[in-house]
């Protein structure tokens, strides 16, 4: 006798969630923790009753772009990604396709529960999405970087306003904050390209690390050291952290000077990870240890406007 099984079952339900969590699976050490970890660290009167929501929004908004990214070019992950759930053979390139389209509105409704700058962020998380993947913005290495660092900055945004007391206003810090991941992420996001060269060729994408094979190496050798002794300045760090956070970044800058075969890109990449992680709680160090009416924006676009108008010159004499 055949036993049939309900489509609701217990087991089925576990099976479609553990997909959901294939597709996001490679995202939770470079997007959600690090992204959870700014909103924690950046939002004004964050209280821990919103850390679950913050992580829900993240997560819905990276499944959705990964949905659009892994049906686009599902060739390519048989290649680099072979546990994903396409190559797999865990969902249809169909069903697929279908769950990437209904996904792309309930993001929007669930941000709009919470604010019209939510639901903004959303927006524009989404269109950035559909440049990307179906306007096929990462196909030069140019776009491609900025597209994503662009959606990044969009997705702390929405992080951070989910997790503040009225999810529609941030602090000028955490602005400032926002402003500095776009910069490093756009100068240091190829450090997840090393690992994919290959599959990337057969798609025809041009990255960095193809484009560049050497330059790109060393922009991440020198970059990882220089941004880290950057942004423990900023933050006003300690010089016991700040130490310690630049020789970590010499650490993982290093081995992708050095280490060059496929699985040493892959561990440096997670090396990488939890270098962008660590940066994204600095700019929680600055509101721990400073007076909450002090914004490091302000301070520090007025710091150096005076540098470079010559206030600070003027001021000595």
């Amino acid at each position: 006798m055949t036993v049939q099984h309900s489509p609701l079952s217990l087991a089925n339900i576990s099976y479609h969630l553990y997909t959901l969590y294939l597709f996001t699976k490679n995202d939770i050490l470079t997007a959600i923790i690090p992204v959870t970890l700014f909103a924690v660290a950046s939002a004004p009167l964050c209280s821990p009753i919103y850390i679950l929501p913050t992580v829900f929004w993240v997560w819905l908004h990276i499944l959705q772009f990964d949905l659009a990214n892994q049906i686009k070019a599902p060739e390519e992950d048989k290649v680099n990604k072979p546990s994903r759930p396409l190559p797999a053979g865990r969902i249809s390139l169909r069903n697929a396709t279908i769950l990437r389209w209904l996904i792309a509105p309930l993001c929007l409704a669930y941000s709009s529960l919470y604010s019209t700058q939510l639901a903004f962020a959303s927006l524009e998380m989404q269109l950035f999405t559909v440049l990307y993947n179906e306007l096929d913005g990462d196909k030069n290495w140019l776009s491609k970087n900025g597209i994503l660092a662009i959606m990044y900055g969009c997705m702390e945004l929405g992080g951070t306003l989910s997790a503040t007391h009225d999810f529609s206003s941030i602090s000028e810090t955490a602005k400032l904050a926002v402003q500095l991941t776009i910069a490093v992420f756009t100068t240091t996001v190829h450090c997840q390209d090393f690992k994919d060269v290959e599959g990337d060729r057969v798609t025809g994408r041009v990255t960095v690390p193809i484009m560049f094979p050497i330059a790109s190496r060393l922009v991440v050798g020198l970059g990882l050291p220089l941004w880290s002794f950057l942004l423990c300045w900023v933050w006003d760090i300690d010089w016991v952290c700040t130490v310690a956070f630049v020789a970590y970044g010499c650490f993982v800058g290093g081995r992708f000077l050095l280490l060059r075969t496929r699985d040493a890109d892959k561990r440096s990449c997670k090396y990488y990870s939890i270098w962008f992680s660590i940066h994204h709680l600095l700019p929680g160090y600055w509101n721990y240890f400073h007076d909450s009416n002090q914004t490091r924006g302000g301070e520090l676009l007025q710091n150096t406007w005076d540098v470079f108008s010559g206030e600070s010159l003027l001021k000595g004499f």
